[in-house]
């Protein structure tokens, strides 16, 4: 037989190999999408070197910014800072000049910085929030140490008020120098309407009224609005108010322009309070220079490209070196496969993984066809028998009538004619069986009563059981008449009892039972013969089985009886089944499904 050619799109190697590919691209292409934005995020961090870790850094620096209006004095902040976090610090102006840098290093000119100290304008990813004021830029609303000394004295005595109430409340000095009340989970009007007499939130002092007066012409001049027509309130937290004398006019984007126009007219007012903004960059001490040490030039990419095509390759010949491991013990199970009937031999299992189980799959299928194929054999021997012994005594007897050696009497035909139906029950008893082969084997249930197939059963082998001195009886209950096909009924109890006949000595008894109970008939072939052996209980439903099979037809019969009997109890939708013991007799057990009527 040829060896047939797989074509390439189905082979296993050329489907393990592109799968292989695949998975090595996509691999190699999120790994280097991976590296790639790994170091670039790590040279930004080197160019920058995120403050998260230094924040305390950006907030001494812009404290300093938002109570000082130049930075001339911070150097000794920078050094003091640069020892504690073991860092290089640079602080710088918008246009690269330097204003004070922990130690000497590389330009930074080209460098990233790492935040932009701006008091007026905080960084809010390193905040926490929105861009802000940072609350230390107080500019002209630094109180006196009059008025603080007036705010307190009230604070002090709202405090001890809230205390008379069972309230545990504490002082809070804002960085202006105003003092409020704070009590935890609780807001500051509410802490005001408990003790009326100290309303600090509405004591302006002269200071504040100045500056806030100022603040809100400034507002106001931003929204281009008329005085009289707008009402703008300010209060020393900077919370505002804001309503127009026309109703028509009130809106939220209208509040919202206001809020916004509060903040510029903020930062308008203290910009001359606080100190430019600088540049800030915390770098290492060692190159100081935050320069990008990677980045995707040419080369780079080249590299790249280079390494992604050596994992490719390599990811090829692995695969292919193992797909060809993996596919030579198939071809030996094909060729193996491939071989004729005769010259087949056991595959050997060399693995433990799905190709061994394929193996020990190939190697019980291999089993199975040489038992089949012995079976074939067997059975075609044993038809060629059954049918060579009633055919060759037949044409003995007629050759002697021909030569004159017997006479053409009622004897001879009485004997010809047993032969003649011996070989015709053999025939449709194969058949039979063929049909059942066929699935072609049908069954037509009428009416019957059991008792009466019964009986006529009993009759017709009652000659038979006779002639071996064998009692044959019946034993039935009440007298059910159930739905199922008449003749397959007795063909199938006939060959039962013909099998107990044959098999029980001379002196034994088989009985026939039946009951029907819960839409199942039962019906019992019980014979005090042999007996059967346990190893023989698998294989006595097979055709032309013999336990001893040196047994002559005349002893055994044809041996296709009982496999008749499990395929008409099959096509009734039941079961059979038998229990045996050598020299205790056997026990034939049928049950079927039936629609029945019982009669009293």
């Amino acid at each position: 037989m040829r060896a047939q050619r797989v074509p390439p799109h189905r082979s296993l190697v050329v489907r393990l190999l592109a799968t292989s590919i695949l998975v090595a691209v996509c691999a190699t292409m999120t790994t280097a999408w991976l590296v790639v934005q790994s170091t670039t995020r790590a040279v930004r961090q080197e160019q920058g070197r995120s403050l998260s870790d230094d924040t305390s850094v950006y907030d001494a620096l812009l404290g300093y910014g938002a109570t000082h209006t130049d930075w001339s004095g911070v150097g000794p902040i920078v050094d003091e800072r640069a020892r504690e976090v073991g860092r290089r610090i640079t602080l710088t102006t918008e246009d690269r000049q330097v204003i004070a840098d922990s130690a000497d290093g590389p330009s930074l000119r080209a460098a990233r910085p790492s935040a932009i100290v701006d008091p007026l304008r905080t960084d809010p990813g390193l905040t926490g929030g929105a861009e802000r004021i940072d609350p230390r830029a107080v500019g002209p609303y630094r109180l006196t140490g009059r008025e603080r000394r007036s705010l307190r004295a009230d604070a002090d005595q709202q405090v001890s008020c809230l205390k008379d109430q069972g309230l545990g409340a504490e002082i809070v000095e804002a960085p202006s120098g105003r003092p409020s009340v704070r009590i935890p989970g609780s807001a500051p009007r509410t802490l005001s309407s408990l003790c009326e007499p100290w309303r600090l939130e509405e004591q302006l002092t002269k200071t504040e009224e100045v500056a806030l007066a100022k603040l809100t012409k400034l507002t106001l001049a931003c929204l281009g609005a008329d005085p009289f027509q707008v009402k703008l309130g300010i209060a020393p937290d900077f919370t505002t108010t804001f309503g127009e004398a026309d109703p028509k006019r009130a809106s939220a984007a209208r509040s919202k322009q206001a809020g916004d126009c509060l903040l510029k007219s903020r930062r308008s007012q203290l910009k001359p309070y606080v100190a430019p903004p600088a540049l800030l960059f915390v770098t290492d001490p060692a190159d100081g220079a935050a320069q990008p040490t990677f980045n995707l030039s040419r080369a780079n990419i080249t590299r790249i490209a280079t390494v992604t095509g050596a994992v490719l390759l390599l990811a090829i010949l692995v695969t292919v070196l193992v797909g060809t491991r993996l596919v030579r013990p198939l071809r030996t199970l094909a060729e193996a496969a491939r071989k004729p009937v005769e010259d087949q031999a056991r595959v050997p299992v060399t693995t433990n993984d799905e190709i061994g189980y394929l193996a020990t799959a190939l190697n019980d299928l291999a089993a199975r066809r040489e038992r089949t194929e012995q079976q074939r054999k067997a059975m075609v021997s044993d038809v060629a028998h059954e049918l060579r012994t009633p055919l060759t005594n037949m044409r003995s007897w007629l050759e002697a009538a021909q030569d004159g050696l017997a006479t053409a009497d009622p004897q001879l035909l009485s004997l010809l004619l047993e032969e003649a139906v011996l070989l015709q029950h053999i025939i449709d008893d194969l058949r039979d069986l063929a049909a059942a082969d066929a699935d072609t084997l049908r069954v037509h249930p009428e009416p019957v009563y059991v008792n009466d197939a019964l009986e006529q059963v009993a009759e017709a082998h009652r000659g038979a059981a006779e002639t071996a001195a064998v009692r044959l009886v019946t034993e039935t209950e009440a007298d059910p008449q159930v739905v199922v096909d008449p003749v397959r009924l007795r063909q199938l109890v006939g060959n039962l009892v013909s099998n107990a006949v044959r098999h029980t000595p001379s002196g034994g008894t088989v009985t026939v039972r039946s009951r029907v109970a819960d839409g199942e008939l039962t019906v019992q072939v019980a014979d005090t013969g042999i007996g059967i052996a346990a190893a023989d209980l698998p294989r006595i439903f097979d055709r032309f089985w013999r336990a001893d099979g040196s047994r002559t037809r005349s002893t055994g019969g044809s041996g296709l009886g009982l496999a008749i009997a499990r395929k008409l109890t099959e096509a009734h939708g039941g079961t059979i089944s038998v229990t045996s013991a050598p020299g205790a007799g056997s026990t034939f057990t049928v049950r079927m499904p039936v629609a029945l009527t019982l009669v009293p």
